[in-house]
């Protein structure tokens, strides 16, 4: 029992603190990609859908699996008109570092100021973003939100979802 309540207690912990929900405008961001580039929600709105991966920690098993799906298996997002990022609170080179280890061909977005993280609501109370997938429209509106994230098939779920909002494929 003693366990029980301790596990419980572990998770609540872990929990962002509010959400967003599905119809509500996307907070915008500025961030520093694992390529050197500032990515801005803004600079998509009107063009593509945006995906928003957020993960805990780089170099952490679970996001190892992430990256490394979203990294052999791009491809499949790739025939969308959709840009994806992954984005933790770690600091820029320690992403960096992650992408290249994993490689990854798509940005890694960094927010060591957390400002973003709470912005979407994924900032734990132990300070780490939880691991949550964000469907931006270009209109800028949130599509969908997947809470029940699988690291193994991060890239084709990405890709089913995306299929399931009618996202158009990308032009060739």
């Amino acid at each position: 029992m003693k366990h029980a309540i301790t596990f419980v207690l572990l998770v609540m912990w872990a929990m962002p603190s509010q959400a967003l929900e599905v119809g509500d405008i996307a907070p915008d961001f500025s961030l520093r990609g694992s390529d050197g580039k500032l990515h801005r929600l803004a600079d998509y709105r009107g063009k593509e859908t945006v995906v928003l991966a957020w993960f805990p920690k780089a170099f952490s098993r679970g996001c190892t699996i992430e990256c490394k799906s979203l990294a052999e298996n791009g491809h499949l997002i790739k025939k969308f008109a959709a840009t994806y990022f992954m984005a933790s609170v770690d600091p820029v080179a320690d992403n960096t570092g992650f992408a290249m280890e994993q490689k990854a061909d798509f940005p890694l977005l960094s927010d060591p100021t957390k400002q973003t993280a709470r912005a979407y609501g994924v900032l734990s109370e132990a300070g780490y973003a939880v691991r949550y997938t964000f469907y931006i429209g270009v209109d800028g509106k949130i599509l969908a939100i997947d809470s029940n994230v699988k690291p193994a098939t991060s890239a084709e779920d990405m890709a089913g979802m995306l299929a399931t909002l009618g996202t158009p494929l990308a032009e060739k």
